[in-house]
């Protein structure tokens, strides 16, 4: 009797073990909650076939262009190859709602693309990528021949010069004087229209702007705060922010003309990572560490076709909180800003 009874406890706790085992082997039950929590997981969706979501998971990795020198948003590490940054976060986190996983084991499945300012919609247009996250300014022009979905971001343009310049304290100090962007970006239209007499030097990127600023083949440097704010934390002792703005920049995801299923899944995503905390914890990592304060979340604007009508979400929360449902299908207006990245 007492080896039946001792056969029987046993047999219950190999019972039990076992099913704690086979719990914890399941990666749709062993971790789950928030998907930007170290270690949690989230299950892969389903999408209706022939979208661009079913595409990229059957594929298996989504390929993504982002800028590889721009501190704080798109910076690859010379030492190990790894790009990092605000945009690189914003990628993984919409890459885990189309591939599953959590934010680190992602990585794998993402292929990143060095996207200068001047080949991001060639890069979109050919199929290249299947988005672009690289301090993308959205504008009408652009519009015509890609989509966009945010704003994720909103940046202001503005001026970084040397340490020891006093002469330029806003836009309208740059007439006559030599100042470098990017080739491809709107930074150069702003220049031209703010202050019409300056000499404009144009780069591939800002990193060969910054080295033209330190051996001063110009005296300034002209682009969004964020990304000269990069520099001058890197720089402390050569390169200043002039700190005056003169234009707001509203980053978008720059997806393929027409894709509206990718386009609102897009949107979607971006809300729920505004509502969930993600967004303010990928700015405090990343820009954060360079002193800037976590903003607000941007107002979601589900951009369309240039000329349509718009419904926007507004964000609220200085660490990812957004109001609004998000849910109607839009054919937005564009920003009338003019723009930079």
């Amino acid at each position: 009797m007492r080896r039946t009874r001792w056969f029987v406890w046993l047999v219950v706790v190999v019972a039990m073990v076992g099913a704690a085992c086979g719990e914890a082997d399941d990666p749709t039950t062993a971790t789950g909650g928030d998907d930007n929590e170290a270690g949690s997981t989230t299950a892969a969706p389903t999408f209706d076939a022939g979208t661009t979501m079913a595409r990229i998971q059957q594929k298996g990795e989504i390929t993504v262009g982002v800028k590889y020198d721009q501190p704080g948003f798109g910076q690859q590490d010379p030492a190990t190859g790894e790009v990092e940054g605000f945009d690189v976060e914003i990628a993984k986190l919409i890459a885990v709602a189309i591939l599953g996983g959590d934010v680190d084991s992602v990585e794998d499945k993402i292929e990143f693309v060095e996207s200068v300012s001047k080949n991001r919609e060639p890069f979109i247009q050919d199929g290249r990528v299947d988005i672009v996250v690289a301090t993308y300014t959205i504008n009408d022009t652009r519009k015509q021949v890609i989509d966009f979905a945010g704003p994720y971001f909103v940046a202001k343009q503005d001026i970084m010069v040397r340490k020891d310049d006093t002469s330029i304290k806003a836009v309208d100090d740059l007439n006559g004087k030599k100042v470098c962007t990017a080739k491809g970006s709107t930074s150069e239209k702003n220049i031209r229209a703010k202050a019409p007499r300056a000499d404009v030097l144009l780069f591939d990127g800002y990193d060969e702007c910054k080295e033209a600023l330190v051996d001063e083949r110009v005296v300034a440097v002209s682009t969004d705060n964020t990304i000269l704010a990069g520099y001058v934390d890197r720089s402390p002792d050569e390169l200043k922010l002039v700190d005056n703005p003169f234009s707001d920049e509203p980053y978008g995801i720059g997806l393929k003309k027409g894709d509206e299923a990718f386009r609102d899944f897009l949107n979607d995503r971006l809300e729920e990572i505004f509502e969930g905390g993600q967004w303010g914890d990928a700015f405090e990592s990343t820009l954060g560490q360079l002193g800037l304060e976590t903003p607000d979340t941007p107002t979601l604007d589900r951009y369309g076709a240039a000329g349509g009508a718009t419904t926007s979400t507004t964000g609220t929360g200085g660490t990812g909180g957004a109001g609004g449902s998000g849910s109607t299908s839009t054919t937005g207006a564009s920003s009338t800003s003019s723009s930079t990245g």
